[in-house]
């Protein structure tokens, strides 16, 4: 399967490139090759095989969930530089003066 100048031109544009006709045909050889190999691998017969998706067996390694008593409002607002009420007052814009929230 080749690829036509006209197909790395649209790749070209969807990946917002700019290339030069050189970088364009070092391009257009490597998704060639690229191509190639795909056929290559489509000629193996994988009947039987199951999809591998890590190398090495994953197993999520999680704690039982468990409800605990929050901390208590004040404690936690404590450290804080503003606060109003029960919350914490922070700036309405990054940039802007902690004062002018």
């Amino acid at each position: 399967m080749g690829i036509s100048e006209r197909d790395v031109r649209h790749l070209e544009a969807l990946a917002a490139l700019h290339l030069d006709a050189a970088a364009r045909d070092r391009v257009r050889g490597q998704l060639e090759r690229i191509l190639a190999y795909m056929e290559q691998l489509k000629a193996i017969d994988t009947e039987g095989v199951e999809p591998t998706y890590h190398v090495l067996p994953a197993d999520n390694v999680l704690r039982p969930d468990r409800t605990t008593p929050s901390l208590p409002t004040d404690d936690v607002l404590r450290n804080a530089p503003d606060t109003r009420g029960a919350f914490y007052r922070v700036p309405r814009f990054v940039g802007e003066s902690e004062g002018s929230a």
